[in-house]
């Protein structure tokens, strides 16, 4: 997965943020959410990521597979990742 060429992120405190660089709108992603991107973007699998995810967070892995497929969909659908 990689983001398209307009879109940059920046670490932040609690997790990222992501520019839309033809658009000027910044996008707030919380800690969790910056993991998993960091490890799709890194070249890891959806579920490779979900189970980095699991790992960091264990009471979390419940949901860590569910959280890492909505993201990518969400991100995909308004034009920030190209899966």
């Amino acid at each position: 997965m990689r983001f398209p060429d307009h879109i940059t992120m920046t670490a932040a405190e609690n997790g990222a943020v992501l520019l839309n660089g033809r658009t000027g709108r910044y996008f707030q992603i919380n800690a969790t959410a910056h993991l998993v991107l960091t490890a799709l973007l890194d070249g890891a699998t959806p579920a490779e990521a979900a189970e980095h995810l699991a790992e960091t967070y264990p009471g979390a892995a419940d949901r860590a597979q569910a959280d890492t497929t909505d993201l990518i969909t969400r991100l995909t659908i308004i034009g920030l990742l190209i899966p």
